[in-house]
């Protein structure tokens, strides 16, 4: 068997396709948020696609059909006249920056909207960065005579980079919201909006400022928009799962048996079908072992010394005793003493179950890996090294 190109880290969807890696289909998802909507926004872990998805939703924009050649959206989309416009498209990437010093956030928008100032002949540095971004919504516009499409990918890293500096993270959230005001009080220039990140507490603490956005990450519709189903698992990586099988001397049950118990497990809906971590499996099937792929890409530092500082009882985290209502979940302002919505919003926790009568949730832990991985962090720090 030949081995095929998987795309582990892989987060251009051009790239991705030109290339020849393996690609599991989201684009049906990506019709239906098009055409039956406008301002989104979508709360998902670390690693789990949110940056291959706005990727995705960038080449669909700027008109590319040529990358969507096979894939489920180009037969959706056969009798509508209007598609495949190259629309103007401002998309703000916050994954390479850091921003541990004052005025990185600012520098970051500062270079992107240069950039974007030089493709439509306009210096405006003089002026304030929301407004030079209003000039570039009506210059767009203008030129193209489309309204355009913005795009934010994980709108929180300028906050959760200074989660341990009060003062420098209500300056970013400031700073933040004085530039993306202009979502809502520009409407008529724009024509699609979508905006990721890990967390919603910093979206929902920002006042009026970005209430407009369809918030989408309990949607049902959408629960399997990030991640590989069963069903995609199996129709997209038949090959890597029989090469699985075989290295690990496996029959193929035990081999989707023992995927399934490493990393499934992840709901982000009640109803919604399971979804498999998609950095770990691809990683999996890359390395043709069964890893600890995703946790051993971040350890949850923060989230054991609140665990401790809290007093939580550990012990809910595996009897299932562990609920939350809605409003934890999304409605999360920072301000809240327990460390659980920050362990669902960050994949440490998901749901398992739902009361439908008193609208309550019960979480655990998605799988083997994280469950393992996380209570290793909490036992080596509650637990002192023995003394040698």
């Amino acid at each position: 068997m030949a081995v095929r190109k998987l795309p582990v880290g892989i987060q251009d969807f051009e790239g991705l396709i030109k290339d020849g890696y393996v690609y599991a289909d989201k684009t049906e998802y990506i019709y239906h948020l098009v055409h039956e909507g406008k301002p989104y926004f979508l709360s998902r872990p670390r690693r789990f696609g949110k940056s291959l998805l706005l990727s995705t939703l960038k080449a669909y924009w700027e008109g590319k059909k040529e990358l969507f050649a096979g894939l489920a959206i180009e037969k959706l989309e056969q009798e509508n006249p209007d598609v495949w416009k190259p629309y103007p498209v401002f998309y703000f990437d916050f994954n390479s920056a850091n921003y541990w010093q004052q005025g990185a956030l600012e520098e970051a928008l500062h270079i992107q909207l240069k950039r974007w100032e030089k493709k439509y002949a306009l210096n405006a540095e003089q002026l304030s960065l929301g407004e030079r971004f209003q000039n570039l919504l009506i210059a767009a516009m203008e030129k193209t005579g489309l309204r355009c499409v913005v795009l934010v990918d994980e709108y929180d890293k300028p906050f959760l980079d200074v989660m341990d500096n009060p003062e420098l993270k209500e300056h970013n959230k400031h700073v933040f919201k004085g530039f993306f005001s202009t979502l809502k009080s520009f409407d008529a220039y724009i024509r699609f909006i979508f905006m990721t990140g890990v967390t919603e507490l910093f979206r929902l603490s920002m006042s009026g400022d970005l209430n407009q956005l369809n918030d989408i990450s309990l949607n049902e519709k959408y629960a399997c928009l990030c991640g590989i189903t069963e069903s995609e698992m199996i129709s997209c990586f038949d090959q890597e799962i029989e090469m699985l099988a075989q290295r690990r001397k496996l029959s193929r049950t035990d081999c989707l048996n023992e995927i399934k118990r490493q990393y499934d497990g992840y709901h982000f809906s009640p109803n919604s079908p399971g979804v498999y971590n998609p950095y770990s499996l691809l990683k999996c099937f890359f390395s043709q072992d069964f890893g600890s792929y995703w946790f051993e890409t971040g350890t949850p530092t923060f989230l054991v010394k609140k665990i401790r500082d809290t007093l939580f009882d550990i012990r809910k985290f595996t009897d299932g005793t562990l609920y939350a209502s809605e409003g934890m979940l999304k409605g999360y302002t920072g301000d809240s003493s327990g460390p659980v919505p920050w362990l669902y919003q960050t994949g440490y926790l998901t749901i398992s179950d739902y009361d439908v009568k008193d609208r309550i949730y019960t979480l655990s832990f998605p799988n083997e890996e994280v469950k393992y991985g996380f209570l290793g962090s909490l036992l080596s720090s509650y637990v002192p090294k023995a003394a040698t």
